[in-house]
């Protein structure tokens, strides 16, 4: 008694029915997505608000954010930025109020140079406390040199 071709299957010659695979196969998938995921990792540090200051240290604690701030920065040279628009001293207060009626309730995170003299980055946190907002913050590094942080200030008096 030997063994032959099953009879009356439609199977191929060995005798073996060869169904199509429905299964997806996810590994190549995995694989372009852990990429990607690296690639963000790496680039995302790297995308900045686009004015280059020098920030100074502190050791104060970073404060946790909810929605995304109004950056105000202020160069080596003084000039003052509303993110990445330059703020001319005879517009500033109009642009900056105009910023807080948008959203009064809205954090403000001040940015300045370690070069810039006190007085300016003072000025600048006037305006904007002038501007409306009530929550005002300066932005310093951390003395290990690690991320930005985010010192709240008190509010400037209306």
């Amino acid at each position: 008694m030997g063994m032959g071709p099953v009879q009356g299957g439609a199977g191929d010659e060995d005798g073996f029915d060869a169904a199509p695979m429905s299964e997806i196969n996810v590994t190549p998938m995995v694989d372009v997505m852990l990429v990607l995921l690296i690639i963000f990792m790496v680039a995302a540090p790297l995308m900045t608000v686009g004015v280059p200051v020098q920030l100074p240290k502190t050791a104060a604690a970073k404060s946790a954010e909810s929605k995304k701030p109004v950056v105000v920065s202020v160069d080596k040279d003084g000039q003052a930025f509303l993110a990445k628009e330059a703020l001319p001293a005879d517009t500033a207060l109009a642009r900056l109020k105009q910023a807080a009626a948008e959203d009064p309730g809205q954090t403000v995170l001040v940015r300045g140079d370690k070069d810039v003299p006190y007085g300016k980055v003072m000025e600048v946190m006037g305006l904007v406390g002038q501007a409306g907002f009530a929550k005002v913050s300066l932005i310093a590094n951390a003395p290990s040199g690690g991320a930005a942080a985010a010192a709240p200030a008190p509010a400037a008096p209306r």
